[in-house]
């Protein structure tokens, strides 16, 4: 399974999903759909499926275009999104496997940003790959979705989930709001000395438009003060030894910040 990362709208990201043996792709949240379609078209490829994370229209909008290109294909999304993401057919839980290609993916309930959110996580195929995680807005390099729709408790709960992965898992999330994030994570965090140099990195990769996407699972455990709740350092600087507390008086920080 082959990854394409495709940057839309201001700083959305799609991701395609190829398998070159049966020329058939899949297609991560796309917000729209005519970059999804000529990276198709360059890969001589056919689109099979359209999985949701949210309903949100920057993950969704792409949606109702593609279903008109290829009316076979299916749309996949959480149960708790019934009626609100266009053209969905499969409505999954927690626990669930899709398919793609030889691949299989397993799903994460992981509401918190919205009631609904999911994500998909493909199990490394062979021993000392990599696994892919396709969070949408729940976890970002370096920070964490807003909650619109969930709590503080329920948020830390989806994040506590996608912590447990693997380290080498990579995190395709979708915004790329890294450098911004890390910029808070340092206020928080100042002594963290992997996330000094990740900061360095990231405002390189930046400066020459470089995306910073994929992370990693261990890359975000080490830096990411939204997967750091039971820190004492983090606690500390919050005034907090209540995890729950010290991850809702962080992403308040982060709101205003």
């Amino acid at each position: 399974m082959q990854v394409y990362r495709l940057p839309v709208l201001s700083d959305n990201y799609i991701f395609l999903l190829h398998d070159p043996d049966r020329h058939t792709a899949a297609v991560v949240d796309p917000a729209v759909a005519e970059p999804v379609l000529q990276q198709l078209i360059s890969l001589k490829a056919e689109l099979t499926a359209i999985f949701n994370t949210h309903h949100h229209s920057d993950h969704v909008g792409g949606n109702q275009q593609l279903i008109d290109r290829f009316p076979q294909l299916t749309v996949y999304g959480g149960a708790e999104d019934r009626g609100r993401i266009p053209g969905q057919q499969v409505f999954l839980q927690a626990g669930e496997i899709v398919e793609f290609g030889d691949r299989t993916a397993s799903i994460f309930f992981l509401p918190g940003h919205t009631k609904a959110h999911i994500a998909y996580y493909f199990a490394p195929s062979k021993p000392g790959e990599s696994g892919e995680l396709f969070c949408g807005d729940t976890l970002f390099a370096g920070g964490c979705g807003r909650m619109f729709e969930g709590t503080p408790a329920q948020m830390l709960a989806s994040l506590a989930q996608l912590r447990n992965l693997p380290d080498n898992t990579r995190v395709w999330c979708a915004h790329e709001y890294t450098l911004k994030n890390l910029q808070f994570a340092i206020t928080a965090d100042p002594d963290n000395l992997e996330l000094q140099q990740r900061l360095i990195a990231v405002q390189e990769a930046r400066r020459r438009s470089q995306p910073t996407i994929p992370s990693s699972i261990g890359i975000e455990k080490s830096t990411n003060p939204f997967l750091r709740w039971d820190f004492p350092n983090l606690q500390q600087f919050v005034n907090t030894r209540d995890p729950v507390q010290t991850f809702a008086r962080l992403r308040g920080m982060k709101d205003r910040f």
